[in-house]
């Protein structure tokens, strides 16, 4: 059996839609997620969001990471049906996934590596 893989899944939203994005994706994505961490497919899954304003350089506004069991279970493409599933109004589902998106700045995935340290 292969390794767990670790993927960052990063957002940047428009200014003064954080909250809006952030209720998006608790509504809709975080119970597809939700399923498949309880499936077996995802061994983690975390949101982050930094502390501080800061000076705005980080480039994100939310991060989520997700641990696959293994590279198998990251080529596995379940989400569709499991979103059929949990919503059947799927012209609101479609509707308000696509809002999500249309009020990001960025988005970007980053699979990372482990690398072992002496």
């Amino acid at each position: 059996m292969s390794e767990p893989v670790e993927v960052q899944y990063f957002y940047k939203t428009r200014w003064g839609r954080h909250d809006e994005w952030t209720a998006l994706f608790l509504k809709n994505h975080w119970p597809i997620l939700r399923e498949q961490l309880a499936a077996g497919r995802f061994t983690s899954v975390r949101m982050a969001t930094p502390r501080f304003h800061g000076d705005g350089l980080a480039g994100w506004d939310v991060m989520v990471s997700i641990t696959y069991r293994d590279w198998a279970a990251m080529e596995e493409h379940s989400e569709a049906g499991i979103a059929q599933r949990l919503y059947p109004d799927q012209a609101t589902f479609r509707a308000e996934e696509a809002r999500r998106f249309e009020i990001l700045e960025a988005h970007w995935d980053v699979v990372l590596e482990e690398r072992a340290l002496p």
